[in-house]
């Protein structure tokens, strides 16, 4: 009987080598769908969500993950910035994904599928194929094809029309940057830089099914999904809890803290300017410099990558891309007399950008304000400083 085991793990974990069919499961097998809670990196926040074989009659115990991307990747980081890096299926040991996950203080949920014995050879055959070198990669989209939204897509995939969608598993739809901010604090470098680098597109409803995009939601709908007009889930169990931990938020390293520090210098600044009759040229070089600098990063990702979530994005109005050029000329002791105008133009792109917020176009991160009210004092300042006959 030991031989026999053995001889069908070699199979198993030598048929990715070979040809895609995958070994034949026996009635003692289970298929489970597995979501995992947050971690405290950014990359985790979000929680996770795989599919796990298990059969104890072919020693089978395997995680199969579709969140996993390779370091290795000739240009790496240019294809993680432009949305053009492939993210790849993993299968993994169970035991130690879960202790992976157990290192990390993270709670991990299973729901056993109810489906027959042909069923799960369906899957397993299917998973199997897609792990061959050449099915493995996948484009990878945060929002529409990650590693919660392929567990339903697979699923989709595997049983067509016998499996059952439930429309009506929430009781309140949100946008997807709601959505974002249930697992990421607004006050939080995080969250300030998913609000600065994410346009208008993700500002619309979410339908049911793309709630989906979080695995608390795959969990939720698997619950209630049916297949063959039974439930889909048998069984749902924790694997593992998250042991109680302390808060690691600290005010002192918030954004609000150190960005109405920036407003406080800014307005100190510039009031001594007005009160002296002087500019510092330096400080309205770094504020032009640092906006056009912004503003040409989000003009970037939204023309020239492939993240559909950065698109439409309005956050450039306020970070205007041309302040890159025009901080050379304001670095000048007395620059042309159309900076006055620049300024007041400026400052009404900001008005702008607050009246597209008022109408839901785009929503901001609160955190902004601070910014937008330093750069209005400046601008206000700006455009007097330049009717003023004498500036040192």
């Amino acid at each position: 009987m030991e031989l026999k085991k053995l001889l069908f793990i070699l199979l198993f974990s030598f048929s990715v080598l070979g040809a895609a069919q995958a070994p034949e499961l026996t009635p003692l097998s289970k298929i489970s769908v597995i979501t995992c809670g947050p971690g405290s990196e950014l990359y985790s926040t979000f929680g996770h969500s795989a599919i796990r074989i298990e059969d104890s009659s072919l020693g089978i115990n395997a995680i199969y993950n579709y969140g996993t991307f390779d370091f290795t990747t000739p240009n790496f980081y240019m294809k993680f910035t432009r949305g053009k890096l492939d993210y790849t299926l993993a299968r993994q040991s169970f035991p130690y994904f879960l202790k992976e996950y157990k290192y990390e203080n993270r709670w991990v949920k299973s729901q056993k599928l109810e489906l027959t014995l042909i069923e799960r050879q369906e899957l397993f055959n299917f998973l199997e194929n897609n792990y061959l070198p050449e099915n493995r990669d996948y484009k990878y989209d945060f929002f529409y094809n990650n590693c919660a939204t392929k567990i339903w897509d697979i699923l989709k995939e595997v049983y067509g029309d016998k499996l059952i969608f439930d429309k009506n598993y929430l009781n309140e739809l949100y946008t997807h940057r709601q959505l974002i901010r249930q697992k990421v604090k607004i006050n939080s470098w995080s969250g300030f830089g998913i609000d600065l680098a994410l346009g208008s597109v993700i500002d619309d409803v979410a339908t049911a099914k793309e709630h989906m995009f979080l695995p608390d939601y795959i969990l939720e709908q698997l619950n209630v999904a049916k297949l063959n007009g039974k439930p889909l889930v048998a069984q749902s169990k924790a694997l593992l809890k998250q042991a109680p931990k302390e808060s690691s938020s600290n005010f002192f390293l918030s954004p609000e803290l150190w960005l109405i520090v920036f407003l406080i210098v800014v307005l100190t600044l510039t009031y001594f300017d007005f009160k002296n009759n002087t500019r510092r040229r330096w400080l309205d070089f770094t504020l032009f410099f640092s906006t056009g600098l912004i503003g040409l990063l989000i003009i970037f990702l939204w023309f020239f990558t492939d993240h559909s979530a950065t698109a439409g994005n309005f956050n450039f109005l306020w970070a205007f891309p041309p302040n890159l050029i025009i901080a050379f000329v304001v670095a000048q002791k007395r620059g042309p007399n159309w900076i006055a105008k620049y300024a007041i133009f400026l400052a009404g792109l900001i008005i702008i950008s607050g009246l597209l917020w008022m109408l839901g176009v785009q929503l901001f991160s609160p955190l902004i304000l601070a910014i937008w009210a330093a750069l209005i004092a400046r601008y206000l300042f700006l455009f007097w400083s330049y009717h003023k006959p004498k500036i040192a």
